[in-house]
């Protein structure tokens, strides 16, 4: 164990030693080495976070919401200085190249940018004389406590980036359950807010199981949850957590398809496909996974697709040369392989088998190469369930409404694409695709922040996206005050005349 890192937990701004015996280890996965361990925090001390959020609410909420927003103008200008850093601890711990793991930081910091309009986003309503002397005016207010439940797979842009930033600058206070497995890149972006300014209480972080994680679902000084993971947990989350009374957003699995056309521009499909397929190792909820292409050049489309994944460099993820790295654990990495036997059982065509790579000088990275199986048919589940890994999956089609048909058949609807030259072709699949996200000739649909995240069906379960317009109503609730103003005189009439109802008159 000798130079392996024990992490501390957050509460009220200072880094404490948990008191627990039980630690989770974080790996460096393009190695197979342990480099720290999280704290399995005890009950008490998740309690206590809640209870330090709670407590720093009142004072925060009435912070006038310009002083707010200059926290993140600050934390957004540490960010920015200490973007390396922050890139190679992510891809360090969590296994992204550099190249993503910087746009991970990136993705985060886009959020921060955007929550500096806060200000603007808030702005109620008014109306004048909705009736004889009253007028309405409505605006919004921050909740209380939240809770971000953070995912392995973006450390940096789904905990800093989709659920602190507007939680915050509303007004809200904040407890994140950070990954257990990439818990240092949240822990290092939270100490540069802290340095930005952060008042004690307003974010806390924990580590800890999921017996700890499931009494903050319930915590009555808890107003809402915010979770990014599998739909398994997601619906259990939001089943027990919006039981209690409280506001839920579960972004949760996908199986995102694309449809390619014969009319497509061939080599920048498939790089379009490459990318979006095989970055993160596929480790993403927007990763292109499966591939319905038109009959009449699936031949080519498919030969196209395994040159260039053979042509990737796979390496570790700290180095500048690696354009694809590990899987996060070794327990991903089984299971990734696991599938790809699947499919090999289910009938797929295995056209280039990821299983058994070595990486020389990192034989005990948690690597699995890309993986390509053709003539996936619609019943076989390598082809509709999440994998999680680098593995595409072609779906053979004869047409755009089959292969239409075939994507909005899948449970999940997060993102979809159309790879076309077809105005009427691109319209009709805006327009009848189920996925939230879409992309024309666009791999992965992810909006700029300013656009929710968008994900349907399976993919989430709540009214109110992440991010844009849809996460400041998360966040928030709106009042609507109406008043009337009286002179002396009419003052005393009103009291011996009024009934209580809002008049016509």
């Amino acid at each position: 164990m000798a130079g392996i890192k024990r992490l501390k937990v957050c509460i009220n701004n200072e880094w404490v030693e948990s008191s627990t015996s039980k630690y989770m280890p974080v790996m460096n996965p393009s190695l197979g080495v342990q480099i720290a361990e999280a704290p399995c925090c005890t009950q008490s001390e998740v309690d206590a976070a809640v209870n330090a959020a709670a407590a720093a609410f009142p004072a925060w909420s009435n912070t006038p919401i310009p002083q707010r927003i200059q926290l993140m103008f600050r934390f957004k200008a540490l960010l920015d200085q200490h973007l390396d850093e922050l890139t190679t601890l992510l891809a360090t711990e969590m296994g992204k190249v550099l190249a993503e793991a910087k746009g991970d930081v990136l993705k985060a910091i886009e959020v921060v940018e955007c929550a500096c309009s806060s200000h603007y986003l808030m702005q109620g309503d008014t109306c004048m004389n909705v009736a004889n002397g009253y007028d309405t005016v409505s605006f919004r207010e921050p909740l209380g406590v939240f809770v971000g439940i953070a995912p392995y797979n973006f450390p940096a842009m789904i905990p800093m980036g989709w659920m602190l930033p507007f939680c915050i600058t509303t007004g809200n206070t904040f407890v994140l359950k950070a990954a257990s497995m990439v818990p240092q890149t949240s822990m290092r972006m939270l100490e540069l807010l802290i340095e930005a300014g952060l008042p004690k209480g307003v974010v806390n972080l924990v580590t800890c199981s999921r017996v700890e994680a499931d009494s903050l679902l319930v915590n009555p000084k808890v107003r809402g949850i915010t979770f990014v993971g599998s739909t398994s947990v997601g619906l259990h989350i939001y089943s027990t957590a919006a039981g209690a009374g409280k506001r839920v957003q579960a972004l949760c699995e996908a199986k995102n398809h694309a449809l390619v056309m014969e009319d497509c521009v061939l080599e920048r499909t498939v790089s379009g496909i490459i990318n979006s397929t095989y970055g993160c190792a596929g480790q993403r909820c927007m990763a292109l996974p499966v591939v319905c292409v038109q009959e009449s050049i699936a031949d080519e489309f498919v030969a196209l697709l395994k040159k260039k994944a053979q042509e990737l460099k796979l390496g570790a993820a700290y180095l500048p040369e690696s354009q694809l790295g590990p899987l996060v654990s070794a327990a991903q990495k089984q299971s990734v392989e696991n599938w790809i036997a699947r499919g090999v059982e289910e009938g797929a065509k295995l056209v280039l088998d990821g299983r058994g790579v070595k990486v020389p000088g990192f034989e005990d990275g948690y690597f699995v190469g890309p993986t390509i199986f053709d003539h996936v048919k619609p019943e076989h589940a390598i082809g509709n369930d999440e994998v999680f890994g680098p593995v595409t999956c072609v779906k053979r089609v004869k047409s755009f409404e089959e292969g239409l048909a075939i994507m909005n058949g899948n449970r999940f609807a997060n993102g979809s694409c159309i790879y076309t030259s077809s105005g009427y072709h691109a319209r009709e699949f805006a327009k009848r695709t189920h996925g939230g996200m879409v992309g024309i000739n666009v791999g992965i649909p992810v909006p700029f922040s300013i656009f929710p995240f968008t994900g349907h069906k399976d993919s989430f379960f709540g009214d109110l996206h992440a991010m844009g317009k849809d996460g400041v109503a998360f966040f928030t609730e709106t009042k609507a005050v109406t008043s009337v103003w009286f002179t002396d005189e009419d003052a005393r009439k009103a009291v011996s005349t009024w009934d209580g109802t809002l008049t016509r008159n």
